[in-house]
């Protein structure tokens, strides 16, 4: 409780000296704060584009059914990967270096070949979604397989485990860290891919922030940098963090 309320006193503070900033008029070299967003026009922005438009909902619902679709297929591909690149010496030193190229590509890099094949509709967004996700979650997972503990083969290898077997019931398990740090930045890089994306596509935050920007409303663009900004505190606080608690006891990592 003493963490919440220090945060809400550091934001109100920050919130209400730009506030001030803006009331008082004041100017700083070439920044002109009678030009500039204040935190009033975007709570008002954000009410407007909640209650009465209906702008900002319309756009906030488009952009979580691609992220939750897009991030639910960089997990599913990046955990398979992984897997298969963990335990194929194989595959780790062909289709590995592939994987290790693929990721030094921004995702962004990848959206004027999607709107060629995909068109300016959801599936090219979901697919810069996917590609910004599954790399980072596929070299996580990698890195868990290959650091399990030799202890534990050893001792699952002397209880019978073997093959695939061995795989699903000790390897796996005990990559469960690893793999959560890589859902982690899977979340990160595909969030922004998305951002990045619908900046060119249709519909989402991202359009509506590139309109707002287009007929220079200031306060709507800081109203849907607030949305994208509580959005990834939702999910860090209240879903990541959670879970990588509880991981970290039952793997014995913290107290």
């Amino acid at each position: 409780m003493t963490t919440i309320l220090r945060r809400l006193a550091f934001f109100t503070a920050l919130i209400a000296i730009w506030e001030s900033i803006y009331r008082l008029n004041v100017e700083f070299g070439f920044l002109k704060t009678r030009f500039f967003p204040s935190p009033s026009g975007a709570i008002e922005q954000l009410y407007k584009g909640f209650f009465e438009t209906g702008i900002l909902s319309t756009a906030l619902i488009t952009s979580l059914q691609r992220i939750s679709l897009g991030f639910t297929l960089a997990l599913i591909i990046g955990i398979l990967l992984g897997i298969l690149l963990g335990q194929s010496k194989l595959a780790d030193e062909t289709l590995g270096s592939l994987v290790i190229a693929l990721q030094s590509i921004p995702s962004i890099v990848w959206l004027p070949i999607a709107l060629i094949f995909f068109g300016q509709g959801n599936t090219a967004i979901i697919f810069i979604i996917v590609l910004g996700g599954t790399w980072a979650m596929t070299m996580n997972v990698r890195m868990g397989i290959k650091n399990v503990q030799p202890l534990l083969i050893r001792a699952a290898l002397t209880m019978g485990y073997k093959g695939s077997e061995l795989v699903w019931k000790v390897m796996i398990p005990a990559s469960i860290p690893a793999a959560l740090t890589g859902a982690r930045l899977a979340w990160a890089f595909g969030w922004r891919a998305l951002m990045a994306g619908e900046l060119l596509g249709r519909g989402g935050l991202g359009r509506t922030l590139l309109d707002a920007r287009d007929m220079f409303n200031m306060d709507l663009v800081i109203a849907i940098m607030v949305i994208i900004s509580i959005i990834g505190l939702i999910v860090e606080y209240l879903i990541f963090a959670p879970i990588e608690r509880r991981v970290m006891t039952r793997w014995g990592l913290s107290k």
